[in-house]
């Protein structure tokens, strides 16, 4: 019978506990010992869950309390320098200082670098490499946890970052090449591998995602020396496991690499199936991720069934595994838990749990197993009822879709011009200073919302919290100095939820949680049907606002692309088609807010670059639908109206010509851990529109001081024109606390003024 298995599991617990352990020890509410408690507790839940749902084996180091790729690092002792001291006394206050920065009476230590991992929402912590640099194994966690799942009576299969995807996603320090650095981490890394075999693990997962990448001559040379290098003296068979994409030009590296098993994304990548079967070397194991695991919708038997077979018929069941995609990280944990969907979605979806069970069903039909056929046969009747529910297609929507021309997405003049009607509209100065939109929640706010869900407050009781809320934080701009204001979205859950819940064709779970970043966790919204708007959605709270205020009050949107990425998306119709159906529903929102005299619109994209196809041929075609429906969104204003975008983390420099092309007058992008080396992207591209480059890093709880901004600010304007820059954090405030904020915005727009006095002077 095939093995069922899967990459990895969620971390964070049906309930959110890891979110909330980590909160408490980072308050000082838990200590060392009982959040390590609970860590393992859940990886014992967890590993029950899959088990009993009908896994052969579990995952172990799947489980992280930030980061898989920052635990990556500790494992080989990539700690850089500035972190040493503490880590060595003690490691865990080490590690949280690499991921969240540490600032106190004795350490002001900024975090580490973060960025996208490939084309998904979860962030990972950017090791940091040099030349000359030496690693060593530091094997204690993944051996400590292989050692509880055999304990507890697992068939346990440890998970290693692999080397080659290790040093590509790690940052130069110095400017040289990671990967010149392969000779120095390989001893260190196969001593990882040593203590596992010690242990007694007879497989080990070593994860090579950069395999789905466009890979260069270099690094496929470093892939055959790493793993011809671990084949020499490795005790343990490796099972390299590639996902989120084809192998496709690296297909034949991939069969060549002397490994014992190779794991395949056969959802993403069905295509592939036929060419892995026949390149794949006699006695290799193939782990088939026929399902996906990325998405949350059960699967179609009579599309997967007949693949599973295939395999099953060529490979036998001693060669071949059935797994997921990829880690399970990317989905909530039980669609079990939903009693609160509309209609039927709830037997539509399949989380974590119901995967790990389609995969046994699967496994089961395929051997024959009556039970799992019919079982399987439900289901198929189950997904094939879908079209015919009510809201999943109308018509209307997908006329208006159809009726779009190019007018849609033109603004009514060129930049130049529009930008000064706005200088004259707004008379705003030199390097403006803003906030990116969101600001903290309180207490008193969460325990209101909270009550209100609950039916204990009433509309009119919670209406009057919020606007408190507003109140104050336009109170709190004014009195900053701060230029252009926000609301601070107090009435605003999550950047998409909030405006999901106001769309037809989106619904909501209950328990959907997925990690973001270390306790960082979203709910996404699903679309399951076609998208529309039945009422202004932002409008009464952004008028609101500027009735409090002479000062500019920015509307703020969560644009179409990141309302479709950070969503689970439908799977029976194209990406695109979706995204055009958002796309119009807010090009609505935008032209309501500009009639009730909002000036300036945020369509805020931070998912525009995560959204990036992996491989770069499919690029133009993303990018072409991507830029299109931000147009969309933003093309019905005047010349007066100012249309502004955010975006988180990324590389701008293969993109930078999309980003041009959505045409909005300010860009503001996350820069402060990069000390605006993103920016690099823009100043070659002579980019001609306002951007906002972030002068401090909002993830993390430190206050940074005014000479640290100042420096970022000098750097910016080493490459920018003044009449260009804007001054602002590098995102929404959402999570930090009031102090905090208060502290470094009364500092950013100190260091604002500071810097136009010294250009006035200068000119």
């Amino acid at each position: 019978m095939p093995h069922v298995t899967y990459p990895g599991f969620p971390r964070i617990g049906r309930r959110r506990e890891l979110k909330r352990a980590l909160e408490g020890h980072w308050k000082g509410n838990i200590g060392t010992e009982e959040l390590l408690d609970i860590a393992r507790e859940l990886r014992s839940r967890h590993w029950a869950l899959a088990r009993d749902a009908g896994a052969d084996s579990v995952t172990v180091n799947d489980f992280s309390l930030y980061d898989h790729v920052l635990d990556a690092a500790v494992m080989v002792d990539a700690i850089p320098e500035r972190y040493r001291p503490l880590y060595e006394v003690d490691p865990l206050a080490g590690y949280f200082a690499m991921a969240r920065g540490r600032q106190d009476d004795h350490i002001d230590l900024p975090a580490l670098e973060m960025t996208k991992w490939f084309d998904t929402n979860y962030h990972y912590i950017v090791p940091e490499v040099s030349a000359g640099q030496t690693f060593a194994a530091r094997p204690d966690k993944v051996v400590r946890e292989y050692r509880e799942a055999v304990a507890a009576g697992y068939v346990a299969r440890p998970v290693l970052l692999g080397p080659i995807t290790f040093l590509c996603l790690a940052k130069a320090v110095d400017g040289s090449d990671p990967l010149a650095r392969l000779d120095a981490l390989l001893p260190a890394w196969g001593g990882v591998l040593d203590a596992l075999a010690d242990a007694g693990a007879e497989w080990v997962q070593v994860d090579e995602p950069v395999l789905a990448l466009d890979l260069d001559d270099a690094t496929r040379e470093a892939f055959r020396l790493a793993y011809a290098w671990i084949a020499t003296r490795s005790r343990v068979r490796v099972l390299v496991a590639t996902y989120f994409g084809s192998l496709d030009g690296n297909l034949e590296l991939a069969m060549s690499l002397p490994i014992a098993g190779l794991h395949v994304d056969l959802a993403r990548a069905p295509e592939q199936l036929d060419a892995v079967l026949d390149a794949l070397p006699a006695g290799r194991v193939l782990s088939a991720g026929v399902l996906d695991g990325r998405n949350i919708w059960l699967s179609d038997p009579s599309a997967i069934l007949p693949r599973v077979r295939k395999l099953r018929d060529r490979l036998g069941d001693g060669r071949l595994w059935l797994s997921t995609s990829c880690s399970l990280l990317h989905v909530p944990l039980d669609a079990g838990d939903e009693m609160r969907l509309p209609g039927n979605l709830a037997t539509w979806l399949s989380f974590a749990r119901q995967k790990i069970a389609e995969l046994r069903r699967y496994a089961d039909a395929a051997q024959g197993d009556e039970d799992a056929r019919e079982a399987l046969a439900r289901q198929r009747v189950l997904v094939a009822g879908r079209q015919a529910a009510p809201g999943v297609v109308r018509d209307e929507v997908r006329k208006r879709v159809r009726q779009l021309t190019a007018q849609f997405g033109r603004r009514r003049s060129a930049y130049p011009f529009r930008a000064a009607v706005q200088r004259e509209r707004f008379g705003l100065p030199d390097l403006p200073t803003t906030t990116i939109g969101s600001f903290p929640q309180t207490a008193t706010l969460r325990v209101a919302r909270a009550a209100h869900r609950a039916g204990k407050l009433d509309d009119e009781a919670y209406t009057a919290v919020v606007r408190d809320e507003v109140r104050r934080a336009v109170a709190f701009q004014e009195e900053a100095g701060i230029d252009v204001l926000v609301h601070g979205e107090p009435e605003r859950n999550d950047m998409v939820e909030y405006f999901g819940e106001q769309l037809d064709g989106y619904a909501f779970t209950s328990f959907g949680w997925v990690q973001s970043y270390g306790s960082r966790c979203v709910k996404p919204p699903i679309v399951y049907g076609d998208v529309a708007r039945p009422a202004p959605m932002t409008v009464a709270w952004s008028a609101f606002a500027q009735s409090l205020t002479k000062k500019p009050m920015k509307g703020m949107l969560t644009g179409p692309v990141t309302m479709l990425q950070w969503s689970f998306v439908r799977d029976d119709l194209p990406r695109a088609d979706v995204c055009r159906q958002i796309a119009l529903a807010l090009r609505d929102e935008v032209r309501d807010l500009e009639r009730a005299g909002i000036g300036i619109v945020q369509i805020d994209e931070p998912a525009l670059r995560e959204g990036l196809p992996l491989r770069r041929a499919e690029w133009n075609g993303y990018l072409a639908w991507a830029v299109e429906a931000f147009r969309i969104t933003a093309g019905g204003v005047s010349d007066a109206t100012q249309v502004h975008t955010h975006m988180c983390y990324s590389e701008f420099n293969d993109i930078i010509e999309a980003v041009a092309a959505m045409d909005a007058d300010v860009i503001s992008i996350e820069t402060s851990r990069s000390r605006m080396a993103l920016l690099d992207a823009f100043a070659r591209f002579r980019y001609p529109n306002g951007i906002g480059p972030g002068v401090y890093d909002i993830h993390s709880p430190r206050v940074p001081a005014e000479g640290e901004m100042a420096s970022l600010l000098a750097r910016a304007l080493q490459v920018l024109r003044p009449d260009q820059l804007w001054v602002n954090p590098d995102c929404g405030l959402k999570t930090r606390d009031w102090p905090e904020v208060a502290a470094a915005l009364t500092a950013m727009v100190a260091v604002a003024k500071a810097a136009r006095q010294r250009l006035g002077a200068a000119a």
